[in-house]
């Protein structure tokens, strides 16, 4: 019997324990991340959960948002988001693949169903930030296709701004 190798990517509300799990592991990771680099330790644990519990991803829900959810072989694997900024733009939010499922395609798979996903809302250019640390996502959306461009927002978090034009029909 041979093993088949799947992913597969669905919209999930905001408010599932999924999508929350998915949540807290991305933001630990680049909290963790940022404080290590940065100051030299781990999140503060209060901090950890304020800055989760803050964050409900409210701007993530249809009809101006989707957040994706993606499964490898049936496990849950990762996370992208969408909100639209205007009537043509919009964000790329929350890309994420667990650890233990990254090196198996997950991400590129991700983003372009978030891509479809901001065009079937009628988006014809989607738009992310990223911060210098994040070297394997910033190589992950050059390699995608987006290019580096001049900041569209205010982020204290943010150092680099990227932009892609989406094609005109991505819905499958």
């Amino acid at each position: 019997m041979t093993a088949m190798t799947s992913w597969t990517v669905a919209p999930e509300p905001v408010d599932s324990p999924t999508a929350a799990a998915l949540w807290r592991a991305y933001y630990t990771e680049v909290s963790d991340r940022w404080y290590l680099l940065h100051e030299g330790h781990r999140t503060d644990p209060a901090e950890l959960e304020r800055e989760i519990a803050a964050d409900t991803g409210a701007e993530l829900v249809p009809p101006t948002g989707q957040l994706l959810v993606a499964r490898y072989e049936g496990k849950l694997a990762g996370t992208a988001g969408i909100r639209l900024l205007d009537s043509t733009t919009a964000e790329l939010k929350r890309v994420f693949v667990r650890e233990d499922m990254r090196g198996k395609g997950g991400a590129p798979l991700l983003v372009r169903a978030a891509e479809d996903a901001a065009a079937a809302l009628g988006a014809e250019r989607m738009v992310l930030d990223t911060r210098h640390d994040l070297v394997e996502a910033r190589t992950l959306y050059t390699r995608l296709g987006y290019e580096e461009t001049e900041p569209y927002n205010d982020d204290t978090y943010a150092e680099h701004w990227f932009s892609k034009k989406l094609k005109g029909d991505c819905t499958p």
